[in-house]
C-alpha cells in the first residue's frame, strides 16, 4: 500500500502585537524608574526593624561619614544651586556662571566658606572652581563644619551646616530632611547634627537605616 504523503504548510506567527507590548514595557520601565547619582561619598547605614521607607524625592539627604565629616545632597539640582546662591549671598561670595555649573553637575556638596587648600582643606569658591575628576576625588576627605561662626566680638551665629540647611528651606519650604549616617559614626557626631537642626526648629526629620530582616544577627 502506497504512503500518503502530507502537504507540509508553514507556519507564520505575527509577532507584531508581542513587538508592542516590549514597546510599552520598556517605556514605562524608563519612565518610572528612578536614576540614583553616584555620589562620591557613601556610607553603611546601621541596621533597624523599621519598614518606614524615606522618600526618593524632594529630600534634603544629610550625609555624615564614619569620621564625622558631612555632606549635602538634593535630588532637583536646580534648586540646589538656588540654595548655592542664597547660602552664598549670606557669606559674600561671588559666584560665576562657571561655578554656578560646577555646583549643578556635582550630586554632592560639603566643603566649608573659608578653608587652606595647602592644608588639604578647600574653600567653596576654590572647590568650584576645580576641573570635575578632582572635585570628586577631593570632596571625601572635606566636609561643611558644623561649629558655630565666631563673629569677633564675643557672639557666635549659626553654624555653616546651619546656614545651608536654611538655604535649602528659603529655596523650598516643604523640603524634607533625612539624616544618612554611617553605621559606625560616632554618636556624638549624630546628636551634635541633631541638636543642630532643633535648635532652627527643624524636629521633623527621617534617620536612614537598612532593614534588618527577623533572621539576622
Amino acid at each position: 500500500m502506497g504512503k500518503v504523503k502530507i502537504k507540509k504548510q508553514d507556519v507564520w506567527i505575527d509577532m507584531t502585537p508581542m513587538s508592542d507590548v516590549m514597546v510599552l514595557l520598556l517605556t514605562f520601565f524608563m519612565m518610572t524608574a528612578t536614576f540614583v547619582s553616584n555620589e562620591p561619598v557613601k556610607v553603611i547605614a546601621p541596621q533597624s526593624i523599621s519598614e518606614i521607607k524615606v522618600p526618593e524625592s524632594n529630600v534634603l539627604n544629610i550625609v555624615v561619614d564614619s569620621i564625622g565629616n558631612v555632606f549635602m545632597s538634593m535630588d532637583n539640582r536646580n534648586e540646589a544651586v538656588e540654595a548655592l546662591r542664597s547660602f552664598s549671598d549670606k557669606f559674600g561670595i561671588e559666584l560665576t556662571k562657571e561655578m554656578e555649573t560646577a555646583f549643578r553637575n556635582d550630586p554632592q556638596w560639603g566643603v566649608a566658606v573659608n578653608a587652606n587648600a595647602e592644608k588639604g582643606k578647600y574653600s567653596l569658591a576654590q572647590y568650584l572652581k576645580l576641573p570635575d575628576d578632582q572635585r570628586a576625588s577631593i570632596i571625601v576627605s572635606q566636609g561643611i563644619p558644623t561649629d558655630s561662626i565666631d563673629n569677633g566680638d564675643g557672639t557666635k551665629t549659626m553654624s555653616e551646616f546651619q546656614a545651608w540647611v536654611k538655604s535649602v528651606r528659603e529655596t523650598n519650604r516643604d523640603i524634607r530632611l533625612a539624616i544618612d549616617g554611617a553605621y559606625n559614626t560616632p554618636y556624638t557626631t549624630i546628636k551634635k547634627i541633631m541638636s543642630e537642626l532643633q535648635d532652627m526648629s527643624e524636629n521633623r526629620y527621617f534617620l536612614k537605616t537598612q532593614y534588618k530582616q527577623g533572621g539576622d544577627e
